[in-house]
């Protein structure tokens, strides 16, 4: 009986433990707001997509963040809106749409989060023309 009470006691907590941790979806819309590649960088998972207009590829963490970075010096980021958030079925992923301003013109930004070992990571950013 005891065995059984300690069974019902401890069942939420394994479950709620192989949930992905949440992700700061206004820590990585204020990143994109400022232009702060490092701090959105701290979201990239080990592989990243990443597509600035039409040059797209998968680049490791730390050359993400310096393609960011490349694109933030020649367009700097006056604003960000998010325009969309939602979650897979499964929660498994989440993704994030938005608006910035940056350099004088609009690009439509899309953030694509992927579950790595219970983490909540970015695996596509992707900045097309507004």
């Amino acid at each position: 009986m005891k065995n059984l009470f300690f069974l019902m006691l401890a069942l939420p907590v394994f479950a709620f433990a192989t949930e992905p941790e949440d992700v700061n979806i206004d820590a990585i819309t204020g990143a994109l707001s400022s232009g702060n590649a490092e701090a959105l960088g701290a979201y990239f998972d080990e592989s990243v997509e990443v597509a600035v207009l039409d040059d797209e590829n998968i680049y490791s963490k730390a050359e993400a963040i310096a393609k960011v970075k490349d694109f933030f010096a020649k367009n700097p980021p006056t604003a960000f809106s998010q325009v969309h958030q939602g979650a897979s079925k499964g929660k498994d992923s989440q993704y994030c749409i938005g608006n910035m301003t940056a350099g004088g013109k609009t690009f439509r930004v899309y953030v694509y989060l992927g579950n790595t070992g219970g983490k909540s990571m970015i695996q596509e950013l992707r900045f097309d023309k507004g």
